[in-house]
């Protein structure tokens, strides 16, 4: 390798395409906006190649960032992972295992996951994390987690991912009990009457809700609130009169206790696959297929096979 690259100058790299913005990743490295933009020109000085634009959203990658990224990405988390490992403390403590979770798995799978895999590796030291799909994904890639547990996402959001498919889960419409819309269940009072909230640009099952609007003739509604919260979805929708369109997941514990109801709306066609993420050039680990196989009997156990 070009001796003149640094290490600063791929974790800076890695970490403005993270954030998106130049400003954002010089505040997560401690470092001034004309210091990691200096680190960035050096970067591509010495690789004779522009790996990024820039323009009103952001920071785009050219055809030369593409390929560095992916494998300045992997070479950080590999590093990470090697540090990790040659600690003395890392070697003296009990295996362990960092997971990303989505909020639907969260919810729902996860719990029981925990509890199986309690049984069989009582000392595997479980570590989770939560986000959306973009989030948690970019932290796969970048090493911080070692598996991610959620629905299968955009092909450009699952590059250097391989995917193993547990089950298959849907998209739903819920509200509080005694909700105005349950007299007249019409898709259209969405758009006309309530706000609603809606996954956002980046969540997985975007893409399944907007196609299923559009085959309804429905536009996607103007008074909406656009987030993955779970726990300002199940607050705020049992507390006013917001329609929530959320993966069944996320809900079915609130929908079995009466505390939801899941409005009679045909959501067929959004059903996608829920698996278990890893890195596609990854050996798999002992502590891996503990968790797969726990997450296999968690399906089977909850009947969502």
């Amino acid at each position: 390798m070009d001796r003149r690259i640094k290490l600063r100058h791929i974790e800076a790299f890695v970490e403005i395409i993270r954030a998106r913005s130049l400003k954002r990743a010089a505040e997560r490295l401690n470092l001034t906006q004309p210091a990691i933009s200096r680190t960035l020109a050096e970067l591509e000085a010495i690789l004779g190649a522009r790996l990024l634009t820039r323009g009103r959203g952001g920071v785009e990658l050219t055809a030369q960032g593409e390929v560095l990224f992916d494998f300045a990405q992997a070479g950080l988390g590999s590093i990470q992972r090697g540090l990790d490992g040659a600690s003395d403390q890392m070697r003296e403590s009990a295996p362990r295992l960092r997971l990303g979770a989505l909020p639907s798995v969260a919810a729902r799978l996860l719990p029981e996951l925990v509890t199986l895999l309690g049984a069989t590796a009582p000392n595997l030291l479980l570590t989770i994390a939560d986000g959306s799909h973009e989030h948690l994904t970019d932290q796969l890639r970048a090493g911080s987690v070692d598996l991610v547990l959620g629905r299968l996402g955009a092909p450009d959001t699952m590059r250097g991912l391989s995917f193993t498919q547990l089950y298959l889960e849907d998209v739903i419409f819920v509200t509080r009990p005694g909700h105005p819309i349950l007299s007249n269940p019409d898709l259209q009072r969405l758009t006309d009457e309530f706000t609603v909230i809606f996954p956002p640009p980046w969540a997985a099952i975007r893409p399944f809700v907007e196609r299923l609007l559009i085959a309804e003739g429905v536009t996607i509604p103007s008074r909406r609130i656009e987030t993955v919260s779970g726990a300002f979805g199940r607050i705020h929708t049992a507390q006013s009169d917001a329609v929530w369109v959320i993966s069944s997941g996320v809900v079915a514990n609130e929908i079995a206790d009466g505390r939801l109801v899941r409005l009679p709306f045909s959501t067929a066609g959004t059903e996608g696959p829920v698996g278990l993420m890893r890195r596609a050039a990854d050996r798999e680990t002992a502590e891996m297929r503990l968790l797969a196989r726990a997450a296999a009997d968690a399906v089977e156990r909850l009947g969502l096979s």
